[in-house]
């Protein structure tokens, strides 16, 4: 019988040889949308963030493991998935907690500095989809899914649909799948994804979803991918470094040595849970001052 561990193994055997397969096609047969040549570092960086991660996994620590203990002690209900409708509504309730989790990651700083790892991918990739982060269980992401557990859902379910979730956005890590008409309105697809990843002033910020888009449409963080408009992959900074620490932690060591010269704690706490890119000086590089300054550039252009 398989246990959950042989399982994962065998996913993730899955997912890595996919992915392999994937870079020898785009490294021999050239796709018409591929500008450059295949970055096969780009690749062994992802394979060590898995196998870090690996790692990582031994060790008892997790931010939310507590809160998930604290929130199923205090839980309202006890849910039993014993009918398709009821499945369905943890399913739309996971979706939900897994947008606000998805948005908080790119727009609190704390969470991006594990966050902005899986983006740092100058090309995407399906080896893009399982850089991660090192540090995702010290920061605890998955408090986010915490409502599930109070309401009832077992911790292990919660956490088994959210593997889940991010198994399904495996596939939607490249750039030679096309618009796929209807389904981009409800489901998070390649094009969706792609605007995600991209770092173009246009779409930073946008299309959260995991399984589908709804909710981003709902929230209005919804951006569909234009022809005219090619996506850049990576980040507003692009990550040039091939050295997986440097990778892994860059962003943890600009957040440590922020927090270290605020002039004050005030500033220090704005650091940490205000948007990547936010300085005190108001001249920082937030999504909200690139499309400033882009507007203001354009004016001048006009004038």
């Amino acid at each position: 019988m398989l246990t959950t561990g042989k399982i994962a193994l065998y996913v993730t055997l899955f997912v890595v040889a996919v992915s392999l397969i994937e870079a020898c096609v785009l490294t021999f047969g050239k796709h018409p949308k591929q500008q450059e040549a295949f970055d096969w570092s780009e690749v062994w960086l992802s394979l060590a963030d898995l196998a870090g991660r690996k790692l990582f996994a031994l060790l008892p620590l997790s931010l939310a493991t507590p809160i998930f203990d604290f929130a199923w002690e205090h839980r309202l209900f006890t849910l039993k998935i014993d009918n398709i409708a009821l499945a369905l509504l943890i399913f739309i309730g996971q979706e939900f907690c897994y947008y606000w989790y998805h948005r908080a990651s790119h727009r609190m700083r704390f969470f991006w500095a594990t966050h902005a790892v899986h983006h740092s991918p100058n090309q995407l990739t399906l080896s893009s989809a399982y850089r991660l982060g090192w540090t995702g269980k010290l920061t605890g992401p998955a408090m986010f899914f915490a409502p599930l557990v109070w309401l009832g859902v077992r911790p292990e379910v919660v956490l088994a649909i959210l593997s889940f979730n991010l198994l399904y956005q495996f596939w939607l890590h490249n750039t030679w799948i096309p618009k796929l008409g209807w389904l981009e309105y409800v489901f998070n697809t390649p094009s969706n994804h792609r605007v995600h990843h991209a770092s173009n002033v246009d779409y930073l910020d946008a299309n959260y979803g995991g399984v589908l888009i709804v909710f981003d449409r709902l929230f209005g963080t919804w951006v569909e991918e234009r022809a005219d408009e090619p996506c850049r992959f990576g980040l507003v900074t692009p990550v040039r470094s091939r050295n997986p620490f440097v990778v892994e932690l860059e962003h943890w060591a600009t957040l440590v040595r922020d927090v270290l010269t605020a002039r004050d704690v005030w500033t220090a706490v704005r650091y940490v849970f205000l948007p990547p890119g936010w300085r005190a000086d108001g001249q920082g590089e937030t999504t909200e001052n690139l499309r400033k300054q882009r507007a203001l550039a354009a004016v001048r252009t006009d004038a």
